[in-house]
């Protein structure tokens, strides 16, 4: 039986890129570090980033998976990674069910979200 989520991994050709990325701007806290795979801590679950084998430049299909990131200040965040030059393709926009909403790139040009609960 499943009995929940307990990690999502992101497997890149440049580790070093996507370690900056994930560490450095959207401050992720750190759970562990080896030479082809780290792990972050966010609540009870770990968001991964590895080095693999099969896995050649940017993401060819960055819609199919979307990791969504809680935060509690949408358009604070949205203003410091836009400092930090991120790509956003969609600034955060109230959904009709209350939360926000607010969708961006990262460096092998997958898509993510941060998302702040109404």
């Amino acid at each position: 039986m499943i009995t929940g989520l307990v990690g999502v991994t992101l497997w890149t050709d440049d580790l070093e890129r996507m370690f900056r990325f994930y560490h450095d701007t959207l401050r992720l806290p750190l759970h562990s570090r080896h030479d082809d795979f780290v792990a972050f801590q966010l609540g009870e679950i770990r968001f991964n980033i590895g080095l693999h084998g099969d896995i050649h430049g940017p993401s060819q299909d960055p819609y199919r998976i979307m990791p969504h990131l809680g935060v509690e200040d949408i358009h604070r965040e949205h203003q410091r990674l836009l400092q930090e030059g991120v790509e956003f393709i969609r600034p955060p926009e109230q959904e009709h069910w209350g939360g926000w909403i607010a969708t961006f790139k990262d460096p092998d040009g997958n898509i993510l979200q941060m998302l702040q609960l109404p």
